[in-house]
């Protein structure tokens, strides 16, 4: 999935000459964590709530409010904004992005053109929620994981046994095994399977791998084996 599909539009922006005055305010107003710096319609910089906490009067200082209004006042943006921001383009992909993120340690991105145009932002809570949609409805089906020999078709043998008995897969995420590369630890999502068929699976699963986990999130109900 691209960026595009999942950035937030008409994002509220800020100058460099504005004030951080200014800035608290949309921040209160529109609940934004992070706001663009923009001159000319370009990206120049950016400011996080964390920048604007940092700058703005600790609550201990006994200040009126007209003191603390003409401090911020007089503090511009210009001297609280990042000025090297990392940015995405809308093409980029959400795995993409999120590596960034990880990488930099980042919660946002704004999404530039190659223009140089500001056309979104993507954050940590919209590629948490793209990610959640990959799972499907988080109460429907089993939750199953287990580890499985690397090697061609193991994964396709536990797919079959499940279609086998009428199941459907909405996902299959796989990776290697930190503990034994030559394993693989894989999360499925099973739904449409009839409960009373799930026992008997299971027992056919452990004849191939290693069940760590079994979760019934509409239950409520988990069996952990091996997490």
């Amino acid at each position: 999935m691209l960026v595009k599909n999942r950035m937030s539009v008409g994002v509220m922006s800020i100058r460099a000459s504005d004030s951080l005055q200014h800035a608290l305010k949309l921040q209160k107003e529109r609940n934004v964590k992070i706001l663009p710096v923009v001159e000319a319609g370009k990206l120049v910089g950016i400011v996080t709530d964390r920048d604007l906490k940092k700058a703005s009067p600790p609550e201990a200082i006994p200040l009126d409010i007209s003191e603390v209004l003409y401090i911020t006042s007089q503090i511009k943006i210009r001297q609280l904004m990042t000025p090297y921001v990392y940015t995405v383009s809308p093409d980029h992909t959400i795995e993409e992005a999120a590596d960034i993120m990880l990488t930099n340690k980042v919660s946002g991105l704004p999404v530039v053109t190659d223009e140089g145009n500001i056309v979104g932002i993507i954050t940590r809570s919209d590629i948490l929620r793209t990610f959640m949609s990959f799972t499907v409805p988080h109460k429907l089906g089993y939750q199953v994981a287990f580890s499985v020999q690397d090697k061609p078709g193991a994964v396709g043998e536990i797919a079959r046994l499940v279609r086998g008995i009428g199941g459907r897969i909405a996902y299959l995420l796989g990776y290697s095994s930190k503990e034994d590369p030559t394993y693989r630890n894989v999360h499925m999502r099973i739904y449409d399977l009839d409960s009373e068929k799930l026992p008997g699976l299971l027992k056919e699963m452990e004849k191939k791998c290693k069940l760590r986990y079994v979760v019934d999130p509409f239950l409520e109900k988990r069996e952990v084996y091996d997490a």
